[in-house]
């Protein structure tokens, strides 16, 4: 099974983290740059589907995800498998349950620029690193087309939805070069929400297998 839980959150990361020109000059789009901008962390509610274009397969999992500023990271699928990824101050690991295992990487692989993890927390610069399209609304959401300016393989294209009324993402469409697509739909987001002491802190349980992969890229299952 395919797992890019990291992938498309570099992505989501970096898109709130800067002042809006140019292209993306758009009214709705500014106001959503200075919501994100004063957003010090929230929690959400998530549905992931993961379309793959050459089979037409689809899977699709669920799970909670909590952000605080500068970049901590808990996304926790919970159904149809359980699945850690946390993002800490030192480093970033990946625990498997079912697998008894726990992956530990660098923090490097957050960290880069060109990443997707910085698309859904919101660190990248629209202005520099998208180029920027509104399209017409979609269900009463404001639909916004971004092509990045170096794309990656991970990368190429995203479609983000914002709520009008709070002007919250409510939905990431991330397509890769070989033209798969990894939905996440937020069902709930709560800005500034309370986060519980220790979400960002991980200690590998008794008896399951650790591999140190620090220094290394983030691999995909």
């Amino acid at each position: 099974m395919i797992r890019s839980i990291l992938v498309t959150l570099l992505g989501m990361c970096l898109l709130f983290g800067a002042p809006v020109t140019s292209a993306a000059a758009d009214a709705m789009l500014a106001d959503i740059q200075r919501t994100y901008d004063t957003m010090q962390r929230f929690s959400g509610d998530f549905v992931q589907e993961l379309q793959h274009l050459e089979s037409g397969a689809v899977e699709r999992r669920e799970g909670v995800l909590v952000f605080e500023k500068p970049l901590r990271i808990r996304w926790e699928t919970k159904a149809p498998f359980t699945e850690l990824l946390l993002a800490t101050d030192n480093d970033v690991w990946d625990y498997l349950p079912d697998e008894e295992v726990a992956y530990r990487y660098g923090l490097d692989v957050v960290k880069d620029s060109s990443s997707i993890l910085k698309v859904v927390t919101g660190q990248s610069r629209l202005d520099t690193d998208f180029d920027v399209e509104r399209e017409a609304d979609r269900d009463g959401l404001a639909v916004y087309r971004l092509y990045p300016k170096n794309p990656t393989t991970q990368l190429v294209e995203a479609v983000l939805l914002f709520e009008p009324s709070t002007k919250l993402l409510r939905q990431a469409d991330i397509v890769d070069f070989y033209g798969n697509t990894n939905r996440i739909t937020f069902t709930r987001l709560t800005p500034d929400a309370k986060i519980a002491a220790g979400a960002f802190r991980f200690t590998p349980p008794d008896g399951i297998s650790v591999e140190d992969r620090r220094g290394q890229p983030m691999e995909q299952h």
